[in-house]
């Protein structure tokens, strides 16, 4: 598996985190939003952690999205749970061979000697302190797809512990905990910042660069050293086919591997076959997206149309709304109605949309809205279906 080390973008981001870099919020919260597949969690866990670690921080991880099944709230708290065992297990047994049931930690954390490593009744407040006091060190919690815990009343609670817990252990000069919230969707990731109700109101939300040139100048590094007789690689096609592919690497890469397999069977240059594979997986994924699309009753289609028109702006159930599924379906459309609608894009495989515990609703993918984007604009919004517009009447009586 190839690896393109993202070195200095880390280092930067390090300085950044403990309040080093000037006119930088990050040492409040550092809030990368980038699509999916682009490469994010790989540079959290390839290129910002051993930075951090590097720096003498103490990191914890978690991704929400490793187990969709577990409340967002607990696998945060079990991520810290696990970082913190080591440090209470060594201070807890050296006690218990003293004859000691209790021990002290720090001067306040009392850990009982019979329940070595683990947690009972800690706090998420609690937890941080004592990791960063039994550690000697700053710590940093990395949290990724940190969007998924808004789904949650327990996951928002969490968010609220967090910016309480930076508040109790940072300073002025002096940063104890460190917060990465990374998000595969801007539009979710900016219900953690942008109302007074929010858990880090007023933090920003930061574009994570995508890979560009440096990576393309690498691979072409990496085709000249295997194989001499494609110098020169034509960076330049190979460029357009990685943006083609949404700066998404794997899809790249897998597609460069084909290429320049010995049973591709391509007889000439290699760089045009990655960008018309690239150009292919584009109008796949347009092609999927419009069939989920016109695989929708008509209401559905409605909701989700104005859902992509709307964005953060979209409100399901006010007059406008229901006066635009009306006019989209041509029905009488109930604030019920609607919620039906939603309801089913949103218990479609795969979902179609998503829904915060305070009941908001986005797009699942956010690449749909670069779609309507494009469709849009083209003067090619709504999709078709070949075979006619189904009656409204006939299809959606189910909703009713």
């Amino acid at each position: 598996m190839i690896s393109y080390p993202r070195t200095p973008l880390a280092d930067e981001l390090v300085t950044a985190l403990q309040g080093r870099a000037g006119f930088s919020d990050a040492h409040n919260g550092l809030f990368l939003a980038a699509p999916r597949r682009t490469g994010k969690s790989t540079f959290l866990q390839g290129d910002l952690r051993p930075a951090l670690e590097r720096a003498g921080v103490v990191v914890v991880y978690v991704d929400l999205w490793a187990d969709t099944a577990r409340d967002p709230g607990a696998l945060i708290a079990a991520a810290i749970g696990r970082a913190l065992q080591p440090h209470l297990g060594m201070v807890a047994k050296a006690a218990k061979k003293a004859g000691l049931e209790k021990v002290s930690l720090a001067g306040w954390l009392q850990v009982d000697t019979s329940k070595i490593g683990k947690l009972d009744g800690l706090t998420l407040v609690d937890a941080l302190r004592a990791l960063h006091e039994t550690a000697g060190k700053p710590v940093a919690l990395i949290i990724d797809e940190a969007q998924h815990a808004l789904t949650s009343e327990a996951g928002e609670n969490a968010m609220s512990a967090l910016k309480s817990a930076r508040d109790q252990m940072n300073r002025p000069g002096e940063v104890n905990l460190m917060l990465v919230m990374s998000g595969s969707d801007r539009d979710k990731l900016l219900r953690l910042v942008n109302t007074n109700a929010a858990p880090f109101y007023g933090s920003q939300i930061q574009r994570m660069p995508p890979l560009g040139p440096d990576f393309i100048a690498f691979i072409a590094e990496l085709i000249v050293e295997q194989r001499p007789d494609l110098r020169p690689v034509d960076a330049a096609t190979l460029q357009a086919a990685f943006e083609s592919f949404g700066n998404r690497p794997q899809f790249f890469m897998e597609a460069l591997g084909q290429a320049l397999s010995p049973l591709s069977g391509i007889t000439g240059r290699f760089e045009p076959a990655v960008l018309e594979a690239a150009r292919q997986r584009q109008r796949d994924d347009e092609a999927q997206m419009e069939s989920d699309y016109l695989g929708l009753r008509p209401l559905e289609q409605a909701v989700l149309w104005r859902m992509l028109e709307q964005g953060s702006r979209f409100r399901p159930y006010d007059a406008e709304a229901l006066k635009f599924y009306r006019a989209q379906t041509g029905g009488s459309v109930s604030a019920q109605r609607a919620q039906n609608a939603l309801e089913a894009l949103r218990q479609r495989t795969p979902p179609l949309v998503w829904k915060s515990a305070r009941g908001e609703y986005a797009v699942e993918d956010a690449a749909m809205h670069r779609w309507f984007e494009e469709k849009s604009s083209a003067g090619c919004w709504p999709p078709r279906n070949p075979q006619g517009d189904l009656d409204f009447a006939a299809s959606d009586t189910a909703d009713s």
